[in-house]
């Protein structure tokens, strides 16, 4: 596994609203704790407070670095609306070495 695959990530994030998905969006970006945020509406049916439960949610899928993700779920919490924000994050094994070169150039050093 080369060095850029070793430090890119790919992170999930899942808000509330269309306006909580832009700002988050937003503000990883400007703070250059991601290099791409793509934002989709899903549909989420999970377990919680004792009782299956159905929302409509967006997922964020943020393209960043591992040495970054502390400094990232740190904000993402900061500006959140849940008490229990979905913040998971998975190692990319594989991809188009340009790409992943260019998420670290887009990235805080």
């Amino acid at each position: 596994m080369s060095k850029e695959n070793k430090e890119c990530i790919v992170v999930f994030v899942t808000a509330g609203s269309d306006q909580e998905a832009d700002l988050l969006r937003e503000k990883l970006l400007a703070a250059k704790l991601a290099a791409c945020v793509s934002k989709t509406n899903v549909n989420s049916m999970f377990f919680w407070e004792n009782k299956i439960q159905t929302e409509n949610e967006v997922l964020l899928i943020i393209k960043t670095k591992y040495s970054l993700y502390s400094e990232l779920e740190a904000l993402v919490r900061q500006l959140h609306s849940y008490d229990l924000p979905e913040i998971i994050a998975l190692p990319i094994i594989s991809g188009s070495k340009p790409y992943l070169e260019w998420i670290n150039e887009n990235t805080k050093k």
